[in-house]
């Protein structure tokens, strides 16, 4: 007979680990289920010297132990304003504690105890902001690094192995319910896993399976908005009065044009530009960011991305940006490399026009062309608006050699029906972190792990009572 675990978690990324470090004490059997490879065979071809992505499956920079956070530039942001939802799921002084909570563990398991976005600075950086035609929302952020988020990753897979069951390189099927009642997890190999409570936790990599799966399940499902958008590179030197202070700026701006909310996102100071494959069994190139604490390039590269929330028919959020993805890929086979003064004068940049540009790419794989051809007219459009604010703040930003990459796309899972302790419509099922729709980062996922966790302890601790 096959065995029951008490708890199933499917997801290695924060949300999932850290509903694991919660369980893991309670002398309880636990399952951490991920289709992706071990921190240490996560490596990607790209950064072994391929010349272009080979379509890895699962992608080793999106899926494995300590989830796309792995590979990320490790920034653990302090707040409850940015990072997801949470504060609006489970309240804002309950959020909060969770917070510094998740930060306490990060400390534990190696997290390096400087602090960004505090003192007097902030406030002029906001004044100015604001000045400029932009909203600065100044947060604490404490920055591991991508070689630091590793380490720390990997200390916490050292402490839970003893104590859990881990078993990578198996992807999640499908989720078997009775009578509206989580039964188990059916394995691609076949296998059925049973158990009392399932945590789902699949990351923005596996928000299409679970779109998917709680259709099949028939639960009530809302569309998130979805962010589109390009990475941007300029000089370090351009972005560090912001990066010394703050290390990454989140700056909003609504466009001109459309009036469509436009951001930054995951700045990376000293960092490179990175491709990744992603979408289950039917993925698409998008591109990325990393930084290192102690490997710094002579680059800042950060996201721009634009919201966008459709009404109705329109469902399939996640369709959408595949196909903006995928034109993109279909054009340069990868990922586009544009000058921001060639796209403001309607030509694509080519191989000898990057050669004469102050920026050297990061990313060499990029294919240099026009992402006029990729991008809607409305998303370019917010995107060089915002450029074009943040020069006021920071001079040179849009510059004629700035790089443009695309395109970057955020997939979020639909939301689904939540309690405040993030059960679905399904009894002894939840939901966690990004893929989930729960969270946009790495502290808010780790937050909502434990949500979960600790409200699966007290129904085990009711019933053996």
């Amino acid at each position: 007979m096959a065995k029951k675990y008490d708890v199933i978690i499917v997801g290695c990324g924060p949300a999932g680990i850290f509903a694991s470090l919660e369980l893991s004490h309670a002398g309880i059997d636990v399952l951490l289920l991920d289709k992706g490879r071990e921190i240490e065979a996560r490596v990607c071809p790209i950064q072994g010297g391929s010349e272009s992505c080979l379509f890895c499956s699962p992608c080793h920079l999106v899926s494995g132990f300590g989830g796309a956070g792995a590979f990320s530039d490790g920034k653990l942001t302090l707040s409850t304003e940015v990072g997801g939802p949470l504060k609006e799921l489970i309240g804002f002084d309950e959020a909060k504690s969770l917070i510094d909570y998740v930060d306490s563990v990060y400390l534990k398991f190696g997290a390096p105890h400087e602090v960004y976005g505090t003192g007097e600075k902030v406030a002029e950086l906001e004044r100015r902001a604001i000045l400029s035609g932009l909203k600065l929302i100044p947060v604490k952020l404490r920055h591991l690094g991508t070689e630091h988020c590793r380490w720390a990753l990997q200390a916490m897979q050292k402490h839970l192995s003893p104590k859990i069951d881990i078993k990578l390189r198996t992807a999640a099927k499908s989720i078997i319910a009775e009578d509206g009642t989580v039964k188990a997890i059916e394995a691609n190999n076949g296998e059925r896993l049973n158990c009392t409570y399932l945590i789902l936790a699949p990351g923005r990599e596996g928000s299409e399976w679970l779109t998917n799966e709680a259709k099949q399940l028939k639960l009530n499902l809302n569309c998130n908005p979805i962010d589109v958008g390009v990475r941007v590179e300029v000089p370090s030197v351009i972005m560090e009065e912001l990066t010394s202070v703050l290390y990454e700026s989140k700056l909003e701006f609504y466009s001109r044009s459309f009036d469509d909310r436009v951001r930054t996102f995951c700045m990376c100071p000293g960092g490179e530009v990175i491709m990744e494959s992603t979408g289950g069994s039917d993925p698409v190139i998008t591109v990325n960011g990393i930084g290192y604490t102690k490997h710094k390039t002579y680059n800042t590269n950060f996201a721009i991305l634009v919201s966008t929330t459709f009404t109705e028919p329109f469902h399939e959020p996640i369709a959408y940006g595949k196909y903006l993805a995928r034109v993109a890929n279909i054009l340069s086979g990868g990922i586009l490399v544009q000058r921001l003064g060639d796209l403001m004068e309607g030509r694509r940049s080519t191989k000898a026009r990057l050669q004469r540009s102050l920026v050297e790419p990061s990313l060499k794989a990029a294919t240099p062309g026009d992402l006029s051809f990729a991008l809607p007219f409305r998303y370019l459009k917010g995107i060089v608006e915002m450029l074009q604010n943040m020069d006021k703040l920071v001079p040179g930003v849009a510059a004629a050699h700035t790089l443009l990459y695309g395109t970057e796309v955020k997939f979020y899972s639909s939301q689904l029906q939540l309690t405040p302790c993030l059960e679905t419509e399904i009894s002894n099922m939840f939901a966690a972190g990004d893929g989930a729709g729960v969270s946009r980062g790495l502290v808010q996922a780790s937050a909502s792990g434990v949500v979960v966790a600790r409200e699966i302890l007290k129904r085990l601790d009711k019933n053996l009572s």
